[in-house]
């Protein structure tokens, strides 16, 4: 299996992760934008650890500069999706939340794939 599929794959696992948690949030009474923040840092940790374990391997160095560097991608792309996210909830006030985090996550799919594979778990 590819790379590129075994990441994929991970992917639409943390957007499970995501889109669960986020749902089980609002469903709690939180708002849409703050529950989206305590979810995608969620599915950030999972994907972080089963991408190390399947998808990348381990880089070489410690765990602790790899989950920096992987830190340091995951925000960066992190603050992309919400952006992308709060946009298309503020632009379409009707879309329900869980597709803005589809089409969000789908649009930084790429975006995390090269930061992931060139910086956070590089040989």
């Amino acid at each position: 299996m590819s790379r590129f599929l075994r990441f994929a794959l991970i992917g639409g696992l943390g957007f499970i992760v995501d889109a669960g948690m986020l749902t089980l949030l609002i469903h709690l009474g939180a708002s849409p934008l703050t529950a989206r923040a305590v979810s995608i840092a969620l599915a950030m940790f999972v994907t972080w650890r089963l991408n190390r374990a399947i998808t990348f391997g381990q880089s070489t160095g410690s765990q602790l500069q790899e989950a920096g560097r992987y830190a340091l991608v995951a925000l960066g792309v992190a603050a992309l999706n919400y952006g992308l996210f709060a946009a298309i909830l503020f632009l379409v006030p009707a879309c329900p939340p869980i597709l803005a985090t589809a089409i969000s996550t789908g649009c930084c799919m790429l975006v995390s794939f090269a930061g992931y594979g060139r910086f956070a778990f590089r040989p």
